[in-house]
């Protein structure tokens, strides 16, 4: 096992207790069964109960037939994403927000088509329809619910991203989106590229 996982795992643990110790409201994430929508969140919801990750360490074989241009595999059981290079000699593991159930989660093959450092984001037309009184534009900082980076996947609306929110870490918290701490989408942003394939399960 290499130094990025192991530091990738000794971070976790060191922001774990803040995912850990909090009940989270349901995700900025989004919210339509297979056509889901990034939201903010609401008085009233109520908190999500658990919050778990495994950090079980896995081999790329059984998933991918070859590396190019690196693998993203999503686990929704065990709320992790794992990441390997291209060249195979860079595997990291990070814990993940998931959505919220069964009916709100998609599975299968995507790959990112594009990377935004500091996102904006905007509610879907069906989504203001709802929720009239929702803002139209939420521009990066502290207050965007994508956090600091978004990866966006060839499946419209659906994203790889950071939160503000660290408790959301480890939960069943989104409506479709996986989640990381802000300091670990940084550094998946790095790594991966355009074309990276992406794995959900």
């Amino acid at each position: 096992m290499g130094e990025n996982t192991k530091t990738s795992r000794r971070g976790f643990l060191a922001t774990g207790a803040a995912a850990l110790g909090g009940a989270a409201m349901p995700a900025w994430s989004q919210s339509e069964p297979f056509a889901p929508e990034t939201r903010p969140e609401l008085q009233g919801e109520q908190p999500v109960k658990h919050n778990i990750s495994s950090f079980r360490s896995l081999q790329w074989e059984p998933y991918f037939g070859s590396l190019k241009n690196g693998a993203i595999l999503v686990d929704t059981t065990s709320r992790a994403l794992h990441y390997w290079s291209e060249d195979g000699t860079d595997y990291r593991l990070f814990p993940t927000s998931v959505p919220l159930s069964e009916e709100l989660t998609r599975r299968g093959r995507t790959s990112i088509v594009r990377k935004v450092d500091g996102p904006s984001w905007s509610p879907t037309p069906s989504m203001k329809k709802r929720n009239p009184e929702w803002p139209d534009y939420i521009g990066p900082g502290p207050d965007n619910p994508l956090g600091t980076h978004a990866l966006y996947l060839s499946w419209t609306y659906y994203r790889i991203h950071g939160t503000h929110d660290t408790r959301k870490i480890g939960r069943r918290s989104s409506n479709g989106c996986i989640g990381l701490y802000n300091e670990h989408i940084a550094e998946l942003f790095e790594i991966a590229k355009v074309g990276t394939q992406v794995l959900l399960i």
